[in-house]
């Protein structure tokens, strides 16, 4: 609740609106709201449109643009009175504390009922927005994975080039008795180490801006004079950010083994690199 107050809501006749409603109509607490219904009574010249006029007893903001923007609470007794429903409801919601276990409350919802009723969960009214995250988490862990093998490839190419940079050095080595495996295991702990310490780098980076989305959104927006992340068309007022432990660590484990897989063709190189082909022209 922003502004105003519950208490003695459901024995008033004030009703409670959203933030954005109560901007986009340039209402305040006390002023009336004017509500219209067109299933209204029926005359001889036809269907009049039931008005009722009702005062801002509350301003509320939940964080989503369709609930700020178009929804009105009013008592149960002043709805049914409004909409002449004689005591009845067309629909009832429950909320419940834990919204994954919906399953296993139907049962109990449809005896608490005693009569045949429809129930659908918040997965079945919100299916399609479920289903087009899921379809651009999918894509956006693909993009990633594409990313973190550029820069696997970035790290091959970085490696090649050292090791023919120093294949004089690396003869030298050879010739003061390193063996293949010290010069492999070189060159893999070099490579390692550029891939700890990239992925360190965009693990903190990340998690510093996964906490301040909101307010690095709220910058941009104001450096820019444009309304970044539209209400209208995400549905909420906020960037929302929720780091998931587990898929990040799965997301370092990837990078880790994917420049770690890297390192080994360019140590091996090295490692086979003939001292005396490098030495000849010496």
């Amino acid at each position: 609740i922003k502004q105003g107050t519950l208490d003695g809501f459901d024995t008033g006749e004030g009703v409670a609106i959203g933030k954005r409603m109560a901007e986009s109509l340039g209402l305040v607490l006390g002023d009336t709201i004017t509500l219209i219904s067109p299933d209204g009574d029926v005359t001889p010249l036809g269907t009049t449109p039931r008005m009722k006029g009702y005062k801002v007893a509350a301003i509320f903001e939940v964080g989503m643009s369709e609930y700020d923007s178009s929804i009105v609470y009013m008592p149960f007794s002043e709805a049914q009175l409004y909409f002449n429903m004689d005591g009845r409801a067309q629909t009832i919601e429950i909320y419940v504390d834990n919204p994954d276990n919906v399953d296993a409350l139907k049962p109990l919802v449809e005896q608490a009922a005693q009569r045949p009723v429809d129930l659908v969960d918040w997965r079945q009214r919100n299916e399609t927005f479920f289903s087009a995250l899921q379809v651009e988490r999918n894509v956006m862990f693909m993009i990633l994975t594409l990313i973190v093998l550029v820069a696997a490839l970035n790290i091959i190419s970085g490696l090649i080039m050292l090791v023919k940079d120093k294949g004089h050095d690396i003869a030298i080595l050879r010739t003061m008795g390193a063996s293949r495996g010290a010069i492999l295991r070189i060159f893999l702990m070099t490579g390692a180490a550029i891939g700890v310490t990239g992925t360190l780098a965009g693990v903190l980076l990340g998690v510093v801006i996964c906490i301040n989305i909101e307010s690095i959104r709220q910058f941009f927006s104001w450096m820019t004079g444009r309304i970044l992340f539209n209400p209208e068309l995400y549905f909420l007022s906020q960037l929302p950010a929720k780091m998931d432990p587990r898929e990040t660590t799965y997301v370092v484990i990837m990078a880790l083994g994917l420049s770690f897989i890297a390192t080994v063709f360019p140590a091996w190189r090295a490692a086979r690199l003939d001292p005396v082909e490098a030495l000849r022209y010496e």
